[in-house]
C-alpha cells in the first residue's frame, strides 16, 4: 500500500457527544455531535491549512458511521480508522448559560480504547510532518499508553498535551508517563496552573516548562487562560498575550484547538511563536460556539483575530 505523506497526523480516541444546556436528568433535550480531543485537535490543524489524517479504532455500527462522516466534513483523512465491531465511545456534556461544563463518560471498554501498535499504518508516522498526542488517550488503557510512546519514538516532530483528566487516571501515573514521553517531544503544551500544579508540583510556568525541558523536551508551550501562554526555548522565554474571545457560548475544546493549530502551524513551518500566536487565536475563537467543533474558524480569520491584538 502506498503511504501518503501528512502535515500532521494524531491518535486518540474520537467520542459521540451528547450535550445540554440543562443539569443531567429525564427528558432533557439534548444534541448529538461528535468531538474529543483528537476531533477537535485535527479539525482545527485542517482549519489552519494542514493536510490531516487520524489513526483511531471506530465501532463498525451507526454511530461509527456518524463519526467517520463528521471527521471526514471537518477534512480529517479517516483512511486509517479502523472499524470494529464493540462499544463507540461516548460522553455527556452539560453546559450552563456561563460557559462552565460538567463531564460524564461512558468509555470503559470501548473500540477506541484497543488502539495498538498493530494497527499504526507503515511509514506513516515517520512521514508525518509532526504529530500530535495527548493523555486523554494514554489514560484509556496499557495498549494506547504503549502505542503513544511508540509513535513519539519514531516521530521526527512529537508534540505533546498532557490534558491530564483525575477521572480517567491518577497524577501520579500521568506524570511518570509524561517523564517517559518528554525526551521525545518537540513541544509539551500543559495548561496552568491546575495541571501543572497537580502533574509537575508548581503552579508556575517557568518552574514546570523547567522541569519538562529537564527531562528532555525540546520547548514548552504553558497555556495560562486570562493570562495568555508561556514559551519557553533553550534561545529563551516569551510571553503571548491573550486574545479575547469576541464570544463566550462553550469552552469545549478550546485548548484542543490551541494544541491542533500549534502543531499544524509548526509541521507548516512557522517557528514556535508564530505557531504559538495563531493557536491563540484560533482557540479564543472556538469558545465562540456550542461543542468542542463547534466553531472551528479558517486560517485567514484566525490571522484577523490575532490582528486585532497584534495591532
Amino acid at each position: 500500500m502506498t503511504t501518503t505523506q501528512f502535515d500532521l497526523v494524531l491518535l486518540g480516541e474520537p467520542l459521540v457527544e451528547v450535550s445540554t444546556t440543562e443539569a443531567f436528568r429525564h427528558g432533557v433535550g439534548a444534541v448529538l455531535g461528535v468531538s474529543g480531543d483528537v476531533v477537535n485537535a485535527g479539525a482545527a490543524a485542517a482549519a489552519a491549512g494542514a493536510s490531516v489524517a487520524l489513526i483511531a479504532r471506530v465501532s463498525d455500527d451507526e454511530l461509527g458511521d456518524a463519526v467517520c462522516r463528521r471527521i471526514r466534513e471537518l477534512g480529517i483523512d479517516d483512511t486509517y480508522i479502523r472499524r470494529v465491531p464493540g462499544q463507540q465511545g461516548v460522553y455527556f456534556l452539560h453546559i450552563d448559560p456561563e460557559g462552565n461544563r460538567q463531564f460524564s463518560y461512558a468509555r470503559a471498554g470501548s473500540v477506541g480504547s484497543q488502539l495498538d501498535v498493530a494497527d499504526l499504518p507503515e511509514k506513516v508516522i515517520e512521514q508525518a510532518g509532526a504529530v500530535l498526542g495527548g493523555g486523554i488517550a494514554v489514560a484509556l488503557s496499557p495498549t494506547v499508553a504503549r502505542t503513544m510512546l511508540h509513535v513519539a519514538q519514531r516521530s521526527g516532530r512529537f508534540v505533546y498535551d498532557p490534558n491530564f483528566r483525575p477521572r480517567l487516571t491518577t497524577a501520579e501515573q500521568a506524570r511518570d508517563f509524561l517523564q517517559g514521553i518528554a525526551p521525545y517531544c518537540e513541544v509539551i503544551v500543559p495548561s496552568a496552573p491546575t495541571e501543572i500544579e497537580l502533574l509537575l508540583g508548581t503552579g508556575d510556568p517557568a518552574t514546570a516548562a523547567a522541569s519538562l525541558m529537564g527531562w528532555g523536551a525540546r520547548s514548552a508551550v504553558v497555556t495560562q487562560g486570562s493570562q495568555g501562554s508561556s514559551i519557553f526555548t533553550h534561545e529563551g522565554t516569551f510571553h503571548q498575550p491573550v486574545i479575547p474571545a469576541l464570544a463566550v457560548i462553550d469552552q469545549t475544546g478550546a485548548g484542543d484547538v490551541f494544541a491542533g493549530t500549534l502543531t499544524a502551524r509548526l509541521a507548516l513551518g512557522d517557528d514556535l511563536r508564530q505557531a504559538a500566536a495563531l493557536a491563540a487565536a484560533a482557540a479564543s475563537l472556538s469558545v465562540g460556539g456550542r461543542g468542542g467543533t463547534g466553531l472551528i474558524a479558517p486560517l485567514a480569520e484566525i490571522r484577523r483575530h490575532r490582528e486585532r491584538v497584534a495591532t
